[in-house]
């Protein structure tokens, strides 16, 4: 059985992805010239979204992952666990966190706070999707690839109980699949 059986919309094409990425990467790149930005992705949602925006951001740069959980399924617990820090100082850095998606700001807002008590130079968000609807904190975020109605989308990295992320695309959940 496919996977698309299991998706009721496509949202962005690989196309549409490909051309939010490399209008981003262009953008960051002119931001951040003359400096050596930290890109820290949030694992797992972001790992597709990282790795093809750092090639499309041509200038000096680091990597770093965080690993953080607030969700148990399709729902936000609201409480922020890091499973897995930063493993260099960013004391001094300027910080990009990457981001697959935004919706209750919960999870940027703990990350911030955190980065900001180890004395960031600076820190600035980049996020593929951005979903306001479901937002409960607010987070400035700098650099939104694009903004997505409430739905529950996987693709690209983000899943449905770690399923999904290997589609090439971002496409709605069949609502029977998790309700």
């Amino acid at each position: 059985m496919s996977l698309k059986n299991d998706i009721s919309e496509v949202v962005l094409s690989e196309e549409d992805i490909d051309r939010i990425v490399s209008d981003l990467g262009e953008t960051i790149r002119k931001d951040y010239e003359g400096k050596t930005p930290v890109l820290v992705g949030l694992l797992k949602g972001s790992v597709l979204f990282m790795g093809d925006l750092i090639k499309k951001i041509d200038t000096h740069l680091e990597i770093d992952f965080m690993d953080v959980s607030s969700y148990v399924g399709t729902k936000s617990t609201g409480e922020v666990q890091i499973l897995k820090d930063l493993s260099g100082s960013v004391d001094g850095r300027h910080i990009l966190i990457v981001e697959d998606i935004i919706e209750t700001g919960a999870t940027l807002n703990s990350i911030i706070n955190l980065i900001k008590s180890r004395n960031a130079a600076s820190i600035e968000i980049v996020t593929l999707l951005d979903k306001p609807v479901n937002r409960k904190l607010h987070v400035d975020v700098k650099y939104i690839g694009t903004e997505i109605p409430d739905g529950f989308v996987v693709g690209y990295g983000l899943d449905f109980d770690e399923k999904y992320r290997n589609l090439p695309y971002i496409g709605l959940l069949k609502p029977e699949l998790y309700s």
